[in-house]
């Protein structure tokens, strides 16, 4: 089931930029803005996060408890730091003068604004995943022979990483 719903939000967001490379030929669409940079270091924050859950996979099936507590809570730590910095990255492109709806919105920006909040509600989705292995972990339902919750958490955080990394990379170069 986790692979349908993976598949499912690939698909969604290739069907997402895809639109928007066929829309870039409007008139309209705006070719002289710049995301801003803490896009960039939100991008550093939730690949780190990323090894970090795999640190919390590896040291959970070694039977080191106490590395494995402290990169799960830095994974959780990261991924709210990450959801703060999309924000802020938000608030940033509104200070500089580009709106994602209204009379003062562009085509442009409105996708930018869906494609970065969809990832958002993802992340959110992933913090809830991650809330419930940090459950489990501390209840001790992990070990070396019992790790599927583990492992199915770490691939779905692997996915929405992933996934902000291709749409990063995606808005940066392909304007």
């Amino acid at each position: 089931m986790m692979w349908f719903g993976i598949i499912s939000m690939g698909m969604m967001f290739a069907g997402l930029t895809s639109a928007y490379v066929v829309s870039k030929n409007r008139p309209d669409w705006l070719t002289d803005y710049q995301l801003p940079d803490v896009f960039i270091w939100s991008t550093v924050v939730i690949f780190i996060s990323s090894i970090t859950f795999h640190l919390t996979k590896k040291f959970t099936a070694e039977g080191d408890t106490g590395k494995a507590n402290m990169t799960i809570l830095a994974t959780f730590g990261l991924g709210v730091l990450f959801v703060v910095m999309q924000f802020i990255g938000f608030n940033d492109i509104v200070e500089a003068g580009y709106y994602f709806t209204g009379s003062a919105s562009s085509i442009t920006m409105s996708f930018i604004y869906l494609l970065v909040l969809a990832h958002v509600v993802h992340v959110v989705a992933g913090l809830v995943v991650l809330l419930v292995v940090i459950y489990n972990h501390f209840k001790k339902k992990y070990s070396k022979g019992n790790m599927l919750g583990l492992r199915l958490g770490v691939t779905f955080w692997h996915f929405v990483d992933g996934l902000w990394l291709y749409l990063f990379l995606f808005l940066y170069f392909f304007r």
